[in-house]
């Protein structure tokens, strides 16, 4: 097969998106390497990401010459694809070109979230209303569509109308860098590099108010044991309001900010935790859950959403709203080693479930699906 996908973000984007697709393109060539795999986008960037992606042995690059990129993404790619030969195009973040169902070429869509339409406060208008618009042509434009999660599921049928039968759930995996042991002697350099607690909670994610980060400083106010807490991410303006609370409760000894954290660093820092918190009011999926878990870190999670899918049964599960309820459970799993214990086990084998090679099959039946069905 001559496979193309929209490669915009795995160039350009360090983080969600971005992510997914990267990991996506790369374990499809790995595994999958009799096909082709195009990846067109309007530029490649000059950093790490483009060097790994050009490496990849099965796979080229199309970057358009003298054209506006955003319209070229809109429309002027389907002639590129159909020049390259690609027969099914895969737009892996919500979006279709205009012209794609005409065009001959079979399409899959990704769909992560709808978000923007569940939490419509966190976004402008004009945001609202171009994302609604592009996610509405792009659902009817694709001949399947793939959500990361039942509950991105569950979304399209309910918020946009999407025929049940269209849809196809396929998780995502994490980096593989997540699931390899850190050696002791780089532990103990991340551990002087960011002057680290010998024991602290840890939450990643950007420091936004749909991630909740203010439940779970209002719970270390009321948690027994004194533990400290690891937050890792990106801050915005509610960022601020954070730390407002925590000067205003006199947890600044508690609350370490690290605001800017190299890739190559994360899976220490995760290993090196004793507790995993993600409070976040609703995600797609939520691929710090599953950094977690192959990290062997015990999870305590929101319910809402669909964290429950990405962390398992041997995860916690508390209330978005409910500080008591999550300090509870936070002083319980730093107390209870076994406890922990058991979590652990049950989220390696849990995790089984996103290993590469099950998830590219599945991504590799519903293109063969497709382009049977031409």
């Amino acid at each position: 097969m001559n496979i193309g996908y929209d490669a915009k973000r795995a160039f350009l984007n360090n983080t969600g998106l971005g992510n997914y697709s990267r990991w996506l393109i790369k374990a499809m060539s790995a595994f999958y390497p009799d096909n082709r795999y195009g990846l067109f986008t309007p530029k490649t960037g000059n950093g790490e990401h483009a060097g790994q992606l050009e490496k990849l042995k099965n796979a080229y690059t199309f970057v358009p010459r003298g054209k506006f990129s955003p319209l070229w993404r809109t429309k002027g790619i389907v002639t590129d694809l159909q020049k390259n030969g690609v027969e099914l195009y895969h737009g892996l973040s919500h979006e279709l070109p205009l012209g794609i169902r005409k065009s001959g070429i079979k399409s899959v869509l990704t769909v992560h979230d709808l978000i923007f339409l569940r939490f419509p406060q966190y976004f402008k208008l004009i945001d609202r209303l171009i994302y609604k618009a592009k996610l509405n042509y792009a659902c009817k434009a694709a001949d399947k569509i793939i959500a990361i999660s039942q509950r991105t599921r569950k979304d399209l049928i309910e918020l946009l109308g999407v025929d049940p039968n269209k849809i196809e759930v396929i998780y995502q995996g994490c980096n593989p860098a997540f699931t390899l042991y850190q050696s002791e002697t780089h532990r103990a350099h991340i551990k002087k590099t960011y002057k680290l607690p010998k024991r602290y909670l840890l939450t990643v994610g950007t420091i936004e108010e749909r991630k909740n980060l203010m439940l779970l400083v209002k719970a270390l106010t009321l948690t027994k044991c004194n533990m400290p807490l690891l937050v890792v991410g990106k801050p915005t303006p509610y960022a601020d309001e954070v730390k407002r609370f925590v000067e205003a409760n006199g947890l600044q000894k508690r609350v370490i900010f690290l605001h800017q954290v190299g890739f190559d660093d994360l899976p220490a820092l995760y290993q090196l935790s004793t507790v995993f918190i993600y409070p976040s009011r609703y995600e797609g999926f939520g691929i710090p859950i599953l950094e977690a878990i192959n990290s062997g870190v015990p999870v305590i999670a929101a319910t809402g959403s669909c964290l429950e899918e990405a962390g398992g049964a041997g995860s916690i599960y508390v209330d978005p709203d409910n500080e008591q309820e999550l300090a509870k459970k936070i002083d319980r799993v730093w107390r209870d080693t076994a406890l922990r214990q058991r979590m652990i086990d049950q989220g390696f084998e849990y995790a089984r479930n996103f290993k590469d090679e099950v998830l590219a099959a599945q991504y590799m039946q519903v293109y063969q699906n497709t382009l049977q069905h031409a």
